[in-house]
Order: C-alpha cells, then sequence, then structure tokens
C-alpha cells in the first residue's frame, strides 16, 4: 500500500500550461529564489515568453531539441520554459560534465539552438557548438536586458503542439 501513489494528473495538458496555470491562480507569489534576485511567476512567466517568442523567431517547432548549458540559476529556469513554450525539447547539459562528454551529447541529440552563460560555453568549447546558433544567457543571471526583450510578454500559442510531442531528451551515465 505504500507504493499505491497514483493520483489523478491531466494528460492532455503540457508542462507549460499547467506553470502558466499557476501564474493565473498567483503571478505575484515568489517562484525562483536565485541568490539576491526574486522572480514571481508573473515575471517568470513574461521572461520565459519573451525568450519563446525568440526561439520561435529562429524557427524552434514542436519536437526541436534544443540545448541548454548553465549553471543553477533564475536563467536557467527561464531558458527551460522558454523552450517548453516554444515547442521544443530541452537537452540539459550539465557544465560540471568534461567537455568530452557534452561534445558527444550535442553530436548525438544534434540540436537545433545551444542556450548557455559563460560557464556553460566554457564548458562546451568550441567544438561542441560549431556550426550551432548559441544563444547567451549570460544577461538573465545578472536580470540585464537580453536581445529578445522586446519580444511579446504574452503566452506564445504554438500551433498543433500537444503533451504528446517531446519535452526533454535526458542523457544518463547508463
Amino acid at each position: 500500500k505504500w507504493n499505491a501513489t497514483s493520483a489523478p494528473y491531466p494528460q492532455e495538458r503540457c508542462i507549460q500550461q499547467l506553470f502558466e496555470e499557476q501564474v493565473r491562480k498567483s503571478p505575484d507569489a515568489p517562484a525562483v529564489v536565485d541568490e539576491d534576485r526574486v522572480l514571481s511567476y508573473g515575471e517568470l512567466n513574461a521572461e520565459a515568453n519573451q525568450l519563446a517568442h525568440h526561439l520561435i523567431g529562429l524557427g524552434v517547432v514542436p519536437d526541436d531539441r534544443v540545448a541548454i548549458c548553465v549553471e543553477r540559476s533564475a536563467a536557467m529556469v527561464i531558458g527551460l520554459l522558454g523552450i517548453l513554450k516554444a515547442g521544443g525539447a530541452y537537452v540539459p547539459l550539465d557544465p560540471a560534465y568534461p567537455s568530452e562528454r557534452l561534445s558527444q551529447i550535442v553530436s548525438d541529440a544534434s540540436p537545433s539552438l545551444v542556450l548557455s552563460d559563460r560557464a556553460g560555453r566554457e564548458a562546451l568549447g568550441e567544438t561542441a557548438v560549431a556550426g550551432r546558433t548559441l544563444i547567451d544567457l549570460e544577461p538573465l543571471r545578472a536580470g540585464r536586458a537580453t536581445m529578445w526583450r522586446s519580444q511579446p510578454m504574452e503566452n506564445p500559442q504554438v500551433a498543433g503542439l500537444t503533451s504528446r510531442h517531446l519535452a526533454y531528451v535526458i542523457y544518463t551515465s547508463g
């Protein structure tokens, strides 16, 4: 009986839709605390939406793999949500991994774009990102303006996106 943990879950809803529901319920509640920076659900949603619109403008469509190699931070959460809201599937890359392993993952996953901060770029090295569009999330880490700040803050509507599309691709040590 201890393992009977099933609970009803809206399987037809995407992760970002569930997040957006929480935004509507508690827009001013703290969602992310990163050192001295606190983002409310509304602020996090707006920043992720702007990134998502930028990614859509770069051609991201449902099931596209988008790598993200950043230190744990508010920028990482904005990046993950932005990828999902654009319809992409995130490929998390830990900047603590050896560059050779990261290169193997990038080569195998063949992401359409790579989101990174300074630590991510250093870990990946030039070889792993050669020929790929690299998006710098470093300004997000400091709460500074980004090149996509002019994008709409409204939730993007991705035609045909359903819960049956990819959400992420994870590589494990096994």
